[in-house]
């Protein structure tokens, strides 16, 4: 554990030792890729036919900007966002936590010259990675449904990563606090289940009460979609580089802290 800074908030130490870690675990995942990827698709697939086709039908248009836009494309665009930071949340907590409170194997990983900021920072970008993985089969989906067809959508391909480091910094501070699996219930309870629902997915932001929809306008999942939703209506976002930079701060201040804390908990 002499790896370990003193320092718990010094500025993290990084460097290119995190990638044997990112393809440790890329190796142990490709055994179960294939089910891992249903898992991961099932869910918000189900979500898009349900509500875009079934409520879609009764909701026909909506007015976006100025603009009718048809509610199966509004929640498209919205749902790959919240699908994004689902992916990431479930990688950086559950398997996360498997591999560093159950397996212990943060702690072998460490006996060979890997620092726990390189550990960490691996960790963050295998959510992300996954996550991004997910969307983009999510993406395919929806191209062959003919939901949209803009070329705009290979902007929200990086956008989409950015969304799953952001979530992914997030959900390792929460990850380094946890006892055990039942700690994530107040993570997905108390921030992410009401975030998704003050974040535009579902219906227009413009719905929600001025101060409710004041602090919605700063919640990154919110940024994500400001960023995302007019790719798929083959516009360029307005605001671009303020949202672009709600996700950074989250993701800097989250990765930031995550590191402390996870180096904390390794002191302890």
């Amino acid at each position: 554990m002499s790896q370990i800074q003193n320092n718990l908030w010094a500025a993290p130490r990084l460097s290119m030792r995190w990638w044997p870690v990112f393809q440790r675990n890329w190796l142990v995942w490709k055994k179960l890729a294939i089910p891992s990827l249903v898992g991961n698709i099932a869910e918000p697939l189900m979500w898009l036919v349900a509500f875009g086709y079934g409520l879609g039908s009764l909701v026909g248009q909506i007015e976006l900007g100025g603009e009718k836009v048809p509610y199966i494309l509004f929640l498209a665009s919205g749902s790959i966002c919240m699908s994004a930071m689902n992916a990431a949340t479930f990688e950086a907590l559950y398997s996360a936590f498997s591999r560093m409170h159950v397996q212990k194997t943060w702690d072998g990983i460490m006996n060979a010259p890997v620092r726990l900021d390189d550990v960490v920072l691996a960790e963050m970008l295998w959510a992300a990675f996954k996550s991004l993985f997910t969307v983009t089969a999510i993406l395919g989906v929806m191209l062959a449904l003919g939901i949209s067809h803009s070329w705009k959508l290979l902007v929200a391909w990086p956008v989409l990563l950015g969304v799953g480091i952001t979530f992914s910094c997030m959900a390792l501070i929460f990850n380094a606090l946890a006892k055990g699996y039942d700690f994530f219930t107040y993570y997905f309870t108390l921030f992410l289940t009401p975030m998704m629902f003050l974040s535009g997915i579902f219906f227009p932001r413009d719905q929600l009460p001025p101060i409710v929809r004041a602090i919605a306008d700063w919640l990154p999942l919110s940024a994500a979609v400001e960023l995302v939703r007019p790719l798929f209506m083959d516009r360029w976002p307005e605001h671009a580089l303020r949202h672009g930079l709600v996700l950074v701060v989250f993701s800097v201040a989250s990765f930031w802290v995550a590191l402390a804390l996870t180096r904390k908990r390794f002191r302890s």
